[in-house]
């Protein structure tokens, strides 16, 4: 992204953006990667960034989520400057991202996948019971009826990457990032994947 860009679409007065990229430039050593880029993001939106392969889209979820430092500009959420130290404390602040590469472990099952770094805890361990219950809540808000006491790896691909979904909304998490969730999905899993989008938009995500 080498000129001046904002993605905006209309709304009412009172509405107020999640987020707010405002002249952003992220630099490298010899390459400017970005270069006074905006970009806001308002409740119950679905936006694509699209661009060749080198356009800065990877960058520009970076540069938000703190894993890349900002040259110039300001980030503001929910109208509070904001700077990121890493992803971490971006969940903390309610945006997570999921990765084209699925960050799971395939050998936990599928609950201790989602509640991972939340799990509930009762008398010094861990309170499985609870953790099943509460991984199951978010296994329907993704549409699955998968059981949450299975081995993540015995499921596909597609089910993996909404059970990265899943995680994600543990946080409840105000913005979800998707790097290129498609594109190891066939027809039915990118409706079904649609499917999730649309009501993750629906509840103000």
């Amino acid at each position: 992204m080498s000129r001046t860009e904002e993605i905006t679409v209309q709304h009412s007065p009172t509405t107020k953006p999640i987020v707010q990229m405002a002249g952003i430039s992220v630099e490298f050593p010899g390459v400017k990667a970005l270069d006074n880029v905006g970009f806001r993001l308002f409740p119950g939106e679905v936006h694509a960034l699209m661009g060749e392969n080198g356009a800065g889209k990877s960058t520009l979820i970076k540069a938000l989520t703190g894993v890349n430092p900002i040259a110039s500009g300001t980030i503001t959420v929910n109208g509070n400057d904001t700077r990121f130290t890493g992803p971490a404390d971006a969940r903390e602040r309610g945006i997570s991202t999921v990765y084209q590469e699925v960050n799971l472990c395939t050998n936990l099952t599928v609950a201790e996948n989602i509640m991972l770094g939340s799990e509930p805890r009762r008398f010094g361990g861990l309170d499985w019971r609870t953790m099943r219950r509460q991984a199951k809540t978010y296994l329907e808000r993704m549409g699955l009826k998968i059981d949450p006491a299975s081995s993540l790896g015995s499921h596909s691909l597609a089910v993996q990457q909404l059970v990265a979904i899943s995680r994600a909304m543990v946080v409840d998490a105000k913005v979800l990032i998707l790097d290129e969730p498609t594109s190891s999905l066939d027809t039915d899993e990118v409706a079904q994947l649609f499917e999730v989008m649309r009501k993750l938009r629906d509840d103000g995500v």
